[in-house]
């Protein structure tokens, strides 16, 4: 067997994100001797997944944050790069915002495929948002394919006109099911190790920023608190936010209850030991988290600005976050018995399996009639 080809994936940074996390379960099952990931970063600080990237054979390269004012030397950076690196089977850019600038670029270098690649379906506020979307509309036609982990998310930063045109293909943020599904046995071993017997625990994993909505969920959780005093809030995941939400946890009187424990590369043990999982979001593309939660056989209350194709089982419901967090709080507490059980053969039967898709993406790469379905 001949050496294997590179993909290069485009980043914002390898923290432990949503999409980091999609693609490194991808990258884990992938058959690494026929392709091998590489990826283009915008950081210069060490990211959570860089040590496996390393022993898995992936190479880490790095171009200078864009800054609008830095427009000129962002072309020139990614001119140099791709002067210099030009070996790779596709560009696979997870990261829209500037996709159409660094896209044409690894074309005009030779570089066989270009991928765009939608995650979310909304974009920061302020003048960084407004931003993302001028640079976002001649995305279509600047790259060769365009892939969106929903419709939403497809429609949000591609279009309407190529949503209907078919130009989009559908590639659901896939997780490995059989690793979340529901144990027992674990769940009461970190229920003890996290000292949470005979507690209501309520699960929430996601990076602090404005699209994740903590301060919504604090309120929620501030409710429930004042029928069921047994309740714990458990909160994965870090970001800029995060010391501001807890002080929100403080002003409602919950911090006691509320558990900020940061990045766990071992989230699916806490999954294991919650009661419910919420999910106040603004926005996502299709959050990975979601599907993860029911994996494991955890009752979901997500937003409804998030698409509905992560309501796969039963147990996900969403409602607006427009209604009074007491509303959220009293359908959680309404809600709190049911028999948990493995959900993990759902999952995967939607469409969700990281294995599968993993395949896919090994014909779609290697060109072979464009992947076929998945």
């Amino acid at each position: 067997m001949g050496e294997a080809i590179r993909i290069l994936h485009v980043l914002g940074g390898l923290s432990l994100g949503g999409a980091e996390s999609r693609i490194m379960d991808l990258y884990r099952c992938i058959d690494r001797e026929k392709i091998q990931f590489d990826f283009l970063i915008h950081q210069s600080k060490t990211g959570y997944y860089e040590e496996e990237i390393q022993s898995l054979g992936g190479r880490i390269y790095r171009v200078p944050r864009f800054r609008l004012y830095n427009l000129s030397a962002y072309r020139k950076a990614l001119r140099i790069f791709f002067d210099e690196h030009h070996d790779f089977r596709a560009v696979h850019g997870h990261m829209t915002s500037t996709a159409s600038i660094y896209l044409p670029i690894a074309r005009r270098a030779g570089i066989l495929m270009t991928i765009a690649h939608a995650r979310s379906a909304g974009v920061d506020r302020g003048i960084k948002g407004l931003v993302t979307k001028l640079l976002r509309i001649p995305l279509g036609r600047k790259c060769d394919y365009l892939f969106a982990c929903s419709a939403l998310a497809g429609e949000a930063v591609f279009g309407r006109k190529n949503m209907l045109a078919g130009r989009v293909r559908i590639v659901p943020n896939a997780i490995d099911a059989a690793a979340f599904r529901f144990h027992q046995e674990t769940r009461q071993r970190m229920r003890q190790e996290l000292s949470l017997e005979n507690r209501f625990v309520i699960g929430h994993v996601g990076r602090f920023h404005y699209a994740k909505n903590h301060e919504y969920l604090l309120a929620v959780f501030a409710e429930i608190v004042k029928k069921e005093d047994h309740a714990i809030l458990l909160l994965l995941g870090e970001g800029e936010r995060m010391e501001e939400m807890k002080k929100k946890a403080a002003e409602l009187g919950i911090a006691d209850k509320t558990r900020f424990c940061g990045n766990r590369k071992d989230a699916w043990k806490y999954y294991q030991a919650m009661d419910f999982f919420l999910f106040p979001s603004r926005f996502e593309g299709l959050p990975g988290t979601v599907i993860e939660a029911q994996s494991a056989g955890l009752r979901c209350l997500i937003s409804d600005t998030i698409t509905p194709e992560c309501l796969i089982t039963k147990l996900a419901v969403s409602r607006s976050i427009a209604e009074n967090p007491e509303v959220w709080a009293e359908y959680v507490l309404a809600n709190r018995e049911y028999e948990r059980m493995d959900c993990s053969g759902q999952i995967r039967a939607a469409g969700f399996d990281v294995r599968t898709q993993a395949a896919w993406y090994e014909k779609f790469y290697m060109c072979e009639k464009d992947g076929g379905s998945l």
